[in-house]
């Protein structure tokens, strides 16, 4: 289980929250780090996606990947507080990656990710869940925000 769990590392948040932006920042020539404080956001939000991905292979007994989820609801750690930390972890990467290189493209880069995610928490994540888990979902959902509001 382990190697499915770094594949679906770097298959999913690797690309769009390192390669993507990598690849964008070179390609745009914007190599020079431009805010220092940008490096808040990357750093937390790095932090945060490998707390949530420990919490899915060891709580959860799967991976991050749809084509390997979790067996069991994980409802510890960050997902205390949100049921989407890691949407929100490697929303905070991208943002950081924008700040610290001045990259406007990167701005809006973060924005459609950040709204992609949300389509598919609200249109395919929570109503499979809601099939999966029934009750310990819905109960979960009632106590824990989707996002942090």
């Amino acid at each position: 289980m382990f190697v499915r769990a770094l594949l679906a590392f770097l298959a999913l948040p690797g690309v769009v929250a390192f390669a993507i932006p990598i690849v964008w920042l070179r390609a745009t020539s914007h190599t020079g780090l431009a805010q220092p404080l940008g490096l808040v956001p990357l750093v937390v939000g790095c932090l945060a996606l490998l707390w949530c991905i420990r919490d899915f292979y060891i709580r959860g007994k799967g991976t991050l990947a749809p084509w390997s989820p979790p067996v069991h609801l994980v409802v510890v750690g960050l997902y205390r507080y949100t049921r989407n930390p890691m949407y929100v972890a490697v929303t905070l990467i991208l943002l950081g990656w924008a700040i610290s290189f001045n990259s406007p493209g990167l701005y809006v880069y973060t924005i459609i990710v950040a709204i992609a995610f949300h389509l598919r928490v609200v249109l395919g994540e929570e109503p499979w869940l809601a099939r999966t888990h029934g009750a310990q979902w819905e109960e979960y959902g009632r106590r824990v925000p989707r996002w942090f509001w």
